[in-house]
């Protein structure tokens, strides 16, 4: 029997925000994302491990501490949900089959972790480091590290000790990764080399650890979804980003002519081909790239600017300039959401 979509699939935008989360009735049977983390599944089966985290939808991707399951944001339950998703953050994180399997190795690692007490081992804090450290409220990676591998965005592998075990876990579970060939050479084979041997000492055990906890389930949560969205808004929210004149001044004509285009029209046409770009290169998410897109435009229309360079030049110097702020406020923004 065909399963009928939910009434709230029909609602328009507005209507649906109101609708309070626990309310959606979501499952993760019968969806895309229950096909994908069955491959996960399989791919830990050919990779000889027995443990399978368990998997629930929450408000985002998240390990908590000490649990063998992770959670999985809501949205990618339902496509309306990606819909919307994508409207108000302009992304749609997990939303490929590409990238939820990149997410869903890197939680299960976390996963791992827990089950087999796996950071308490002597070797895994030789190579990782502590994951007592705590987690920087930002970092600055450093792209011409070969001591970590790379898997999510922003060598996210430099975050921290846990992280770098993760998306070390990643690469390795990937099939088809060919991780010796691809890292040889590099201090991160080392890392690579000590995952495999330990997955095959701990594939055929069971766990020590045993969990069922599912913080902030979907059925929990009682916040509706414009409020969930007003808190992920605030959260990424930028500082002020300081004086723009200059640099704007640099790109596009104070003078202002008869027939050029203005500089803020400039910037909105290409603003889907920048943010995307930027945040691809730097790593942050598309709503923190499209905010401070908001105020160039903002500053380019009070200003008046036009532009008077060739297309692809000025378009070339927009993306240098747009990936500069991106990267000082990396460096002094909000803290980072810990996975």
């Amino acid at each position: 029997m065909a399963r009928t979509s939910p009434d709230w699939t029909r609602l328009p935008d507005g209507e649906l925000l109101d609708r309070p989360i626990r309310s959606l009735g979501l499952e993760i049977a019968g969806t895309a994302l229950e096909r994908r983390i069955a491959r996960l599944h399989g791919e830990l089966a050919r990779a000889g491990l027995r443990f399978r985290p368990y998997v629930w939808l929450s408000t985002d991707w998240f390990t908590p501490d000490g649990v063998t399951g992770f959670a999985v944001p809501f949205y990618l339950a339902h496509t309306r949900l990606a819909r919307l998703e994508r409207r108000i953050l302009h992304e749609v994180e997990g939303g490929t089959q590409a990238t939820c399997l990149q997410l869903l190795r890197h939680e299960a690692a976390h996963a791992f972790d827990h089950a087999y007490r796996l950071r308490r081992r002597k070797r895994w804090r030789e190579l990782f480091g502590r994951a007592s450290d705590p987690y920087r409220a930002s970092y600055v990676p450093d792209p011409a590290s070969r001591s970590h591998v790379l898997n999510l965005d922003y060598w996210y592998a430099q975050s921290h000790p846990l992280e770098d075990f993760a998306e070390t876990f990643a690469v390795w579970l990937q099939p088809g990764s060919r991780w010796r060939a691809r890292y040889a050479g590099w201090p991160a084979l080392e890392k690579l080399e000590y995952v495999d041997a330990l997955m095959r000492e701990i594939g055929s055990t069971p766990p020590p650890v045993r969990t069922r906890a599912r913080p902030d389930a979907v059925r929990s949560v009682r916040t509706t979804l414009r409020e969930h969205y007003r808190a992920r808004q605030h959260l990424y929210r930028q500082e002020p980003l300081g004086e723009l004149d200059a640099p704007l001044a640099r790109i596009f004509d104070p003078e202002r002519r008869r027939r050029r285009e203005t500089a803020a029209r400039f910037l909105t046409r290409h603003r889907r081909e920048l943010r995307h770009h930027v945040s691809r290169v730097t790593g942050q998410h598309a709503y923190v790239v499209d905010q401070m897109l908001n105020e160039l435009i903002l500053r380019s229309r009070a200003l008046r600017l036009q532009r008077h360079q060739p297309e692809r030049e000025a378009r070339l110097d927009s993306t240098a300039l747009l990936t500069a702020l991106t990267m000082t406020f990396l460096r002094g923004g909000p803290a980072e959401y810990q996975r």
